[in-house]
């Protein structure tokens, strides 16, 4: 008992981390975030490709608000739950897409559509939303903790769709860290087959998974570092040492990125973004549950019941 107890401890200390990490990037967090907006209009693009009309919408993590944004403009009648780890983050989603939504005189209901709330332990009553909408917030997570809790708000034959980063991601930045230290500086990220199987395992699907790359360029390892600040995308990790980076050690850092600089003398970044959606079978968690505890799903009563292109 002892022994989870701590380990509990831990992720809580991670999270909160984590929400503080985000809460200080908010005010910037849109100036250095192209990445994150890019692939949240790509996130959207694909929602043309799926025949549906939720009532009810959560984007977690939803940053500064561009994915709700989007999503309430797509779905003028369903409710959209923005909400967020970090409160700074939530904060200005509320400014973003409360004065479009005012603006756009599209009714409120009466109910609440800005909340913190943390993906790991969401704050909402089983079978709650018809669409759980996820940009670049689950490489934050554990993902089968996220994913069970995921499973457990979306109602019957409701969609989850997500993004997250893949084990490539920054693998530059990793490289040249590895000849300058031996501390863990860049997130390890999880491969998209893995995570399939671990959508699977949390009671979803036909899960459908793929990835692109995209690649950033800096003139300098400076400017790198400091985007990575702004959008909160601090390394928290074990080994990671407290306290700012010594010229010397910055110096080491600049020499062995150099090797990585293009004939047109910039500083690339690969990015591995991995894109996923899955459905919540017909039937309640409870419901699936057989008496020696195995899950099954019936994929012939989802097909028949959720068109998709």
């Amino acid at each position: 008992m002892a022994e989870f107890d701590d380990q509990r401890g831990d992720r809580q200390r991670v999270r909160q981390q984590i929400r503080a990490a985000f809460d200080r990037a908010a005010e910037d967090y849109d100036a250095a975030a192209v990445l994150q907006h890019q692939v949240g209009a790509h996130m959207d693009e694909r929602l043309d490709l799926i025949l549906m009309q939720p009532e009810r919408v959560l984007d977690i993590g939803t940053g500064t608000g561009r994915g709700a944004e989007r999503l309430v403009q797509r779905y003028p009648r369903a409710e959209v739950i923005a909400a967020d780890l970090a409160p700074a983050m939530v904060a200005r989603a509320r400014r973003r897409v409360g004065g479009w939504w005012r603006g756009a005189k599209v009714p409120w209901r009466g109910r609440r559509h800005f909340t913190s709330a943390d993906l790991e332990a969401l704050p909402f009553p089983a079978a709650s939303f018809d669409l759980v909408f996820s940009n670049l917030t689950l490489q934050w997570c554990d993902p089968a903790t996220a994913f069970a809790e995921v499973r457990r708000v979306l109602r019957p034959g409701g969609l989850f769709l997500f993004t997250t980063f893949g084990p490539d991601t920054l693998h530059e930045l990793r490289a040249a860290w590895a000849t300058v230290d031996g501390e863990a500086h860049v997130n390890t990220f999880v491969d998209m087959h893995d995570l399939g199987d671990e959508l699977v395992h949390a009671g979803l699907a036909d899960p459908v998974m793929d990835m692109e790359y995209f690649t950033l360029t800096y003139p300098d390892v400076r400017g790198l570092m400091r985007d990575l600040k702004t959008i909160g995308a601090q390394t928290v990790t074990g080994g990671r040492r407290e306290g700012l980076m010594g010229r010397r050690t910055l110096a080491g850092l600049e020499a062995a990125y150099e090797p990585f600089r293009t004939a047109e003398g910039v500083l690339p970044t690969t990015w591995e973004v991995v894109h996923g959606h899955a459905w919540a079978p017909e039937t309640t968690p409870a419901q699936q549950r057989s008496e020696d505890g195995a899950t099954t799903v019936s994929l012939d009563s989802l097909r028949s019941s959720v068109r998709r292109s």
